[in-house]
């Protein structure tokens, strides 16, 4: 989250820089208590006996001292200008500061320091009302409303007793300054502070929608909800009615993503239909990609949506990437995979183009994910994640850091990459942590299951599996059979891999009964029809197991259904994986071709883990065909890719295969010897590569600048290296 760069340095300075009271401070505020340096002055009462004693400390002060005092805890720039400018309006002299600094509470120098900030939190939340609001209008009047107008129109909106629409609209533009560099979490504090001062119903009812919208995007739930329920009483109109509706929607979806919230988004779009049509068609493309999420898409609802969509309003003017992906899902669903597949492509070129960085961020997800599994474009999909995060980071959107970092995670796990996706991994759990998100652990699911640990992927379903099916999320419980059948495909238990695929009861879905291939509209489920994200993965892993525990059916419906896709695609990722799925339910040469064919069209992707299953299948295949000088060959690559990137339960297959072909392989654990970097070690050293400043680092991986110097040390010493300009040409790769 973006913080005011005085708070920060205030806050380092007040804390003396140690690493525990810089952990356990923020910790006990909110986001929106935070808001970005602005929401300081509020900060909690924290229970405790050290809380108590610094208050009867400051109740013993004369009575200037303690106003004084007050003053500073007020605004926390530690600008000692501003506050003298303020203590000499409010008729507080100098000499009010000596008994405070003399029992060491506080220091009065070109900073004015508090001993910690719990300190100024005692003095703020210890004095009446009454007077924070005098001196919150003492600060107003001597900040600068030229350098510094939103301190400005936050001291003058807390010291406003009543409604007042002069500083409700000052705040209103602070909270446009806010959220344009990045600080959503303030902007939603402008807006709602603003909300409470507007007497007028229909401003009122604005300024909440748009307080209610910042504070679902900075993370702050309930009190978008209690903004909610004050627009809904002053008595909104149709527009502002449909704008309650998709706010509440987007709420649930940030939340629990219910099964409801496609219906909720699509009642939305109808209503803005004849009120802002491009409103409208962003809804529906938002109904669309809600519904991916849910099991609306199993029940077949998603149809209502695609129909809705494609009557919607047109596009006034050149389509736009929103304009182009909703037309390319109405036709996806419509019409299948083939029909909206081009038209995906042009979204893709397009997106980013012109856009404000609140729209990217807001299709960032669906967009990335169709690079990921609908167009099978590894390099976009991974440059696509790096911005997602980079944008979360930037507006300060704290709902959506966790699904940026989850798709990052994922993206360097299908490129091998599982020591960096590991390091990131833990980076995303702190962030999860501090944000309170519920978000399923898509992200060390798929690690786990690239790694081969199905014990660790069943604790992972095992957490969650009772939410996830009571919300109805499909894709999680896709994830999950992804999961579970990739991990038991790892260390060679395909009868596993198959059951659980039939306990997801997925497998209804590729061999569908004769009543649902005959239902309303065609809708027999092949993977045309369904989103492509997280069904080709599974029909992947599916097609592996079924083909090597004799169930014919099963895997040959996998491959046909994962063709649908890929023959559309037609890039070397998705037809290499095609042609290496259809090697396994082929015979003779064809097989052999196949395997070939997926071996060379994977080895021009950055795809190493795919190439390495291929290269390991073909081993196999070959040591079945009696050919084992061939076999040891393919064995033996797929053996060193799998150990270079961690794929420990692969790795140990491709050791057993090895050894059937009578060739005995040291049998190899994967551990981590002195001289390798741990995974927080890692993540701190390439973070330092790519120019990072400890400070910086310390604030994506939620630790202290002293943390990240000690990690720092260890690093230099395990590699050799006397600085951070060295690090490039050790960590290369």
């Amino acid at each position: 989250m973006p913080l005011d760069g005085w708070v920060r340095d205030q806050l380092v300075a007040e804390t003396r820089g140690n690493p525990l009271a810089l952990l356990e401070w923020p910790r006990a505020l909110t986001t929106q208590q935070w808001a970005g340096g602005f929401g300081l002055p509020a900060a909690v009462r924290l229970p405790g006996g050290v809380a108590e004693g610094f208050r009867q400390r400051v109740q013993i002060l004369p009575e200037p001292t303690r106003r004084l005092l007050l003053i500073a805890a007020a605004d926390p720039l530690g600008d000692a200008g501003l506050v003298w400018r303020a203590a000499a309006r409010l008729g507080v002299a100098a000499e009010a500061a000596s008994p405070a600094v003399e029992d060491g509470l506080v220091e009065f120098g070109t900073r004015v320091l508090f001993r910690h900030p719990l300190v100024r939190s005692v003095v703020y939340t210890s004095a009446s009302l009454q007077d924070r609001r005098r001196v919150h209008e003492a600060l107003a009047q001597v900040t600068d409303a030229e350098r510094d107008p939103d301190r400005r129109a936050w001291h003058g909106a807390h010291a406003a007793a009543g409604p007042d629409e002069e500083v409700a609209a000052e705040l209103e533009g602070s909270a446009g300054r806010a959220q344009a560099r990045g600080g959503l979490a303030a902007a939603a504090a402008f807006l709602q502070r603003a909300t409470a001062l507007t007497l007028d119903p229909h401003k009122r009812a604005e300024r909440a929608l748009s307080a209610a919208s910042a504070q679902v995007q900075a993370g702050g739930f309930e009190a978008a909800r209690e903004l909610l329920s004050i627009a809904n009483v002053q008595a909104p109109n149709s527009f502002q009615q449909a704008r309650i509706e998709l706010i509440e929607a987007e709420l649930a979806y940030a939340t629990i993503r219910a099964g409801d919230v496609p219906k909720l988004l699509l009642k939305a779009a109808q209503r803005l239909e004849s009120i802002d049509a491009a409103l409208a068609r962003t809804t529906y493309l938002q109904a669309i990609t809600a519904s991916m999420f849910t099991d609306e898409v199993t029940r077949g609802n998603v149809a209502e949506l695609a129909a809705a969509a494609a009557g919607a309003p047109p596009p006034t003017g050149t389509p736009s990437a929103t304009d182009l992906l909703l037309d390319g899902f109405a036709a996806h669903y419509t019409r299948g995979y083939a029909a909206g597949a081009p038209i995906m492509r042009i979204a893709l070129e397009q997106f980013g183009t012109g856009m404000s960085p609140e729209d990217e961020l807001r299709e960032h997800l669906l967009v990335s994910m169709l690079a990921y599994q609908y167009v099978w474009d590894h390099d976009r999909w991974q440059l696509l994640a790096e911005r997602y995060v980079e944008l979360a980071r930037n507006l300060g959107a704290l709902s959506e850091l966790p699904t940026a970092l989850t798709l990052k995670v994922v993206t360097l796990a299908y490129g091998g990459e599982l020591g960096a996706a590991a390091a990131l991994n833990q980076e995303l759990q702190a962030v999860m942590e501090a944000t309170g998100s519920n978000l399923a652990p898509y992200a060390p699911l798929v690690v786990a299951a690239m790694r081969g640990r199905p014990g660790e992927v069943n604790d992972l379903i095992d957490a969650v599996r009772s939410d996830l099916s009571q919300r109805g999320e499909w894709f999680g419980m896709t994830t999950a059979a992804f999961a579970s059948a990739m991990a038991n495909n790892a260390i060679g238990d395909y009868q596993a891999a198959v059951r659980s695929a039939e306990d997801s009861g997925l497998l209804s879905t590729l061999i569908p009964t004769s009543s649902s291939a005959d239902s309303p509209g065609g809708h027999r489920q092949t993977a045309s029809l369904l989103p492509a994200f997280n069904w080709c993965p599974f029909s992947i892993e599916v097609a592996e197991a079924a083909a090597r525990c004799g169930r014919a059916e099963i895997a040959a419906a996998a491959v046909d259904a994962l063709a649908d896709v890929t023959s559309a695609s037609g890039t070397d990722w998705a037809r290499g994986v095609e042609a290496r799925c259809r090697a396994l339910v082929s015979q003779g040469h064809v097989a052999e071709d196949l395997f070939r064919e997926s071996i060379e069209r994977l080895g021009r992707t950055r795809l190493r883990p795919d190439l390495a299953r291929a290269h390991l299948l073909y081993g196999e295949w070959l040591r079945r065909e009696r050919r084992h000088t061939d076999a040891r060959t393919e064995l033996h690559v797929a053996h060193d890719m799998f150990e270079q990137m961690g794929m420990e339960g692969f790795l140990e297959r491709s050791r057993r295969e090895l050894q059937a072909t009578g060739e005995t392989r040291r049998k190899r654990t994967i551990t981590t010897d002195p001289h390798t970097l741990t995974a927080q070690e890692a993540h701190i050293a390439q973070l330092a590569r790519d120019g990072h400043s400890n400070p910086e680092i310390g604030t994506r991986l939620f630790i202290s600048t002293r943390t990240v110097e000690y990690h720092l040390q260890k690093v230099f010493t395990k590699l050799n290296v006397q600085s951070r300009g060295q690090l490039n040409r050790v960590l290369s790769d």
